[in-house]
Protein backbone atom coordinates (compact mmCIF):
# COMPACT_ATOMS: atom_id res chain seq x y z
CA UNK A 1 0.00 0.00 0.00
CA UNK A 2 1.48 3.54 -0.75
CA UNK A 3 1.67 6.34 1.48
CA UNK A 4 -0.90 9.06 1.81
CA UNK A 5 0.00 12.71 2.39
CA UNK A 6 -1.56 13.72 5.33
CA UNK A 7 -0.60 17.56 5.50
CA UNK A 8 1.60 19.67 2.99
CA UNK A 9 3.88 21.66 4.81
CA UNK A 10 6.82 21.42 2.54
CA UNK A 11 9.63 22.34 4.96
CA UNK A 12 13.21 22.48 3.80
CA UNK A 13 15.62 20.04 5.62
CA UNK A 14 19.29 20.94 6.58
CA UNK A 15 21.73 17.89 6.75
CA UNK A 16 22.21 16.76 10.78
CA UNK A 17 19.29 17.10 11.79
CA UNK A 18 16.38 13.97 12.74
CA UNK A 19 13.00 15.26 11.70
CA UNK A 20 9.79 13.68 12.93
CA UNK A 21 6.35 14.30 14.27
CA UNK A 22 6.16 14.99 17.72
CA UNK A 23 3.18 14.02 20.48
CA UNK A 24 1.43 16.85 19.37
CA UNK A 25 0.87 16.53 15.93
CA UNK A 26 3.57 19.45 14.50
CA UNK A 27 7.01 18.53 12.97
CA UNK A 28 10.14 18.81 15.29
CA UNK A 29 14.11 18.67 14.54
CA UNK A 30 16.62 17.45 17.22
CA UNK A 31 20.41 17.45 15.93
CA UNK A 32 21.57 13.39 15.00
CA UNK A 33 24.13 12.08 17.45
CA UNK A 34 27.27 10.85 15.21
CA UNK A 35 30.02 8.85 16.34
CA UNK A 36 30.66 6.84 19.74
CA UNK A 37 31.18 9.12 22.78
CA UNK A 38 28.49 10.81 24.65
CA UNK A 39 26.73 13.79 23.22
CA UNK A 40 25.56 16.68 25.08
CA UNK A 41 21.67 16.01 25.11
CA UNK A 42 20.07 18.94 22.44
CA UNK A 43 16.44 19.96 23.28
CA UNK A 44 14.21 19.35 20.46
CA UNK A 45 12.82 22.66 18.30
CA UNK A 46 9.94 22.83 16.56
CA UNK A 47 9.93 23.47 12.84
CA UNK A 48 6.42 23.64 11.82
CA UNK A 49 3.09 23.32 13.39
CA UNK A 50 0.87 20.70 11.03
CA UNK A 51 -1.70 19.64 13.39
CA UNK A 52 -2.20 16.08 12.71
CA UNK A 53 -4.60 13.69 14.68
CA UNK A 54 -2.79 10.37 14.41
CA UNK A 55 -5.38 7.25 13.95
CA UNK A 56 -3.62 3.38 15.43
CA UNK A 57 -2.14 1.24 13.13
CA UNK A 58 -0.28 4.05 10.94
CA UNK A 59 2.98 4.86 10.61
CA UNK A 60 3.74 8.20 10.18
CA UNK A 61 6.64 10.21 8.51
CA UNK A 62 8.01 13.34 6.72
CA UNK A 63 8.99 12.72 3.51
CA UNK A 64 11.43 13.90 0.56
CA UNK A 65 9.40 16.71 -0.11
CA UNK A 66 8.52 17.99 3.56
CA UNK A 67 4.80 16.83 3.98
CA UNK A 68 3.59 14.58 6.58
CA UNK A 69 2.56 11.15 5.54
CA UNK A 70 1.07 7.94 6.36
CA UNK A 71 1.01 4.57 5.83
CA UNK A 72 -0.23 1.45 7.26
CA UNK A 73 1.73 -0.54 9.73
CA UNK A 74 3.22 -4.19 8.77
CA UNK A 75 1.95 -6.20 11.75
CA UNK A 76 2.28 -9.90 11.75
CA UNK A 77 -0.70 -12.41 12.24
CA UNK A 78 -4.14 -11.08 12.06
CA UNK A 79 -7.16 -11.98 10.24
CA UNK A 80 -5.08 -11.22 6.58
CA UNK A 81 -2.64 -13.76 7.10
CA UNK A 82 -3.41 -17.66 6.06
CA UNK A 83 -3.02 -20.09 7.62
CA UNK A 84 -0.67 -23.25 7.60
CA UNK A 85 -1.59 -26.73 6.65
CA UNK A 86 -1.70 -28.94 9.22
CA UNK A 87 1.22 -31.60 7.92
CA UNK A 88 -0.43 -35.36 8.47
CA UNK A 89 1.94 -38.40 8.81
CA UNK A 90 1.67 -41.23 6.32
CA UNK A 91 -0.89 -43.99 8.13
CA UNK A 92 1.37 -46.56 9.58
CA UNK A 93 4.47 -45.27 9.72
CA UNK A 94 4.76 -44.02 13.74
CA UNK A 95 7.61 -41.53 15.31
CA UNK A 96 10.04 -44.09 17.43
CA UNK A 97 11.17 -41.97 20.44
CA UNK A 98 14.94 -41.55 21.00
CA UNK A 99 16.83 -42.94 24.05
CA UNK A 100 18.03 -40.03 26.27
CA UNK A 101 21.63 -40.41 26.81
CA UNK A 102 22.62 -40.01 30.36
CA UNK A 103 25.33 -37.08 31.41
CA UNK A 104 27.64 -39.89 32.43
CA UNK A 105 27.56 -41.47 28.93
CA UNK A 106 27.71 -38.06 27.07
CA UNK A 107 30.67 -37.00 29.19
CA UNK A 108 32.39 -40.51 28.19
CA UNK A 109 32.02 -40.12 25.10
CA UNK A 110 33.11 -36.55 24.87
CA UNK A 111 36.33 -38.17 26.78
CA UNK A 112 36.95 -40.63 24.15
CA UNK A 113 36.96 -43.24 26.44
CA UNK A 114 34.77 -45.43 24.48
CA UNK A 115 36.31 -45.04 21.50
CA UNK A 116 40.43 -45.65 22.44
CA UNK A 117 41.30 -48.64 24.83
CA UNK A 118 44.92 -48.85 26.63
CA UNK A 119 47.54 -50.77 24.46
CA UNK A 120 48.19 -54.14 25.74
CA UNK A 121 51.66 -54.32 27.69
CA UNK A 122 54.48 -55.16 24.81
CA UNK A 123 57.47 -55.93 28.15
CA UNK A 124 58.52 -59.08 28.14
CA UNK A 125 58.11 -60.72 31.64
CA UNK A 126 60.89 -62.27 33.66
CA UNK A 127 60.77 -65.83 34.97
Amino acid sequence: MAASKVATVGIKRESGYLYYLDKQGDISRVGMARGGGQQARRKPEKVAKAGVKREDGFLYFIDKKGDVCRTKMARRGGAGRRKKAVRRAAPGRRKVARKKTTARAKKATRRGATARKKPARTTRRRG
